[in-house]
């Protein structure tokens, strides 16, 4: 458990060291103590955890301002506005009738109401993109402890392979030693 908490610890400074690299993307050590957290117990499943905990925070309203932002940032609704606006200056243009203020105003009102539907919905994406950041870092966190592991493993074994190619070369001059001393006595006699 001690030992646990010590990693837990180890990790937050890896952390904290490593986003400080990034001034302009700072988190909190709240957000890195989660970060670190989410990395120990959830280690695969995070982004699954992640998006599910998102779901459930996710209020109706919520949903209909991403609807709204959805539909007034697409095409379709461009061309429709485009057509009630056309329609209306032709229309206004044959029958004589001077509301073009209504036009006005009704654009006024819908700009009115839509404007904080966006901004909802922005800020939403915003606290999604943060939480996935975290994600991201976490995630190249333990890629970099894995690879620092898999390194550490690796010069062991180049360790290993030259204890044995110093032990065989050991071995192969003691042979050839024996060989000469054996074509010596040959020689000799």
């Amino acid at each position: 458990m001690k030992t646990e908490q010590m990693t837990l610890e180890n990790c937050e400074e890896m952390l904290l060291r490593e986003l400080e690299k990034y001034p302009n993307q700072k988190l909190e050590k709240d957000d890195v103590y989660r970060v670190a957290e989410m990395v120990r117990e959830y280690q695969g499943r995070i982004k699954a955890y992640l998006h599910e905990q998102q779901e459930k925070k996710v209020t109706s309203l919520d949903r209909l301002a991403d609807k709204v932002a959805r539909f007034g940032g697409s095409w379709g609704f461009i061309a429709i506005l485009a057509f009630i606006i056309a329609s209306w200056v032709v229309l206004n243009f044959f029958a004589s009738w001077n509301t073009l203020f209504i036009l006005s105003f009704c654009m006024s009102c819908m700009s009115v109401f839509t404007a904080p539907f966006i901004l909802m919905s922005q800020n939403r994406q915003a606290v999604k993109n943060k939480q996935e950041q975290m994600l991201d870092i976490a995630i190249n966190f333990k890629a970099e402890q894995e690879n620092m592991e898999i390194q550490s493993h690796l010069k062991q074994i180049l360790e290993r392979m030259n204890r044995l190619e110093e032990l065989q070369s050991g071995r192969g001059r003691e042979t050839q030693r024996e060989g000469k001393e054996q074509q010596e006595k040959l020689t000799v006699s």
